[in-house]
């Protein structure tokens, strides 16, 4: 059984400048983390050179196809028919990404084979998660 799903999709990089430029993005859902979402970016596409991923709830993905959603480090709203642009805030600046929605949704798809929307809590090691906490408290 597949737990866990990879996605390589173009998206576009809106900067101030007029260039706007064409970055490949990987987008990962993993069952031992049911309720996000990871969208990585290539180390040429980031102000440090290196590889940078933004870890989300993978509803504000779903819910920001439709509608405007997201009021903190990452934001999700339609651009137009047939794309989405995900903003992600950060104390260096903003970045915003254009994406294809069909990408989106096809990610979502697979996604929801892994672990159907509404089921996650039944996906969650709680025992495990505890332990995790615990673990430097002795």
């Amino acid at each position: 059984m597949i737990t866990v799903i990879e996605q390589a999709v173009q998206a576009r990089l809106i900067a101030t400048a007029p260039k706007i430029e064409t970055v490949p993005v990987t987008l990962s859902y993993d069952r031992s983390d049911p309720f996000a979402v990871r969208m990585a970016f290539p180390a040429p596409a980031t102000l440090e050179g290196i590889e940078i991923s933004w870890t989300f709830a993978r509803e504000l993905l779903e819910s920001g196809l439709d509608r405007p959603t997201g009021w903190g480090d990452v934001r999700v709203r339609p651009y137009d028919a047939d794309r989405t642009t995900v903003e992600f805030h950060a104390p260096e600046g903003v970045a915003i990404v254009l994406m294809l929605t069909a990408e989106l949704h096809r990610f979502l798809e697979r996604a929801a084979t892994v672990v159907p929307p509404g089921a996650e809590h039944l996906y969650l090691d709680v025992d495990h998660g505890l332990a995790e906490l615990l673990r430097g408290s002795h």
